[in-house]
């Protein structure tokens, strides 16, 4: 199968906070699921920027998508914003309330029931990078501060 191209930059270190990486390929999206589940817990949540997407201004992406993992309960979030709006992971039922990640050290709490499988996690990111930087449709997602 041949690899698949895709440019967007990513964030989920501390130590890079300031210097991005990037994502060349679908594979390379894979290893950064594998990467973040190695990782510390308090690095537990990516910030990528698909490049391929029309800039708000210059230097500021008109999106953002979050993906996160945790590794002892082997599930995941996913955050996207653009102008639609906050939108996060619609997780069942039974998943947690107020899940917390880590985004280079920094803390986010998340909305209750918003975790998913990561199965599913990398299944999203893969469409996200494949899209062209769209939010995926293979999630169901809610407001990430709206009840509904």
């Amino acid at each position: 199968m041949a690899e698949v191209a895709v440019s967007a930059e990513i964030r989920y270190r501390a130590s890079q906070a300031g210097r991005p990486d990037y994502l060349h390929s679908l594979e390379e999206a894979d290893a950064l699921i594998d990467a973040l589940l190695a990782g510390p817990a308090n690095e537990n949540l990516a910030q990528i920027i698909h490049l391929d997407r029309e800039e708000f201004k210059p230097g500021i992406p008109d999106h953002e998508f979050q993906v996160g993992v945790d590794k002892e309960l082997q599930v995941g979030i996913l955050l996207f914003i653009d102008a639609s709006g906050n939108f996060v992971s619609a997780g069942p039922p039974e998943s947690r309330n107020s899940p917390e990640y880590y985004l280079c050290r920094h803390w986010t709490q998340f909305r209750d029931q918003t975790e998913i499988p990561l199965d599913l996690v990398r299944k999203a990111l893969r469409e996200f990078l494949e899209s062209g930087g769209q939010r995926p449709t293979c999630v169901s997602w809610k407001n990430q501060y709206l009840d509904d």
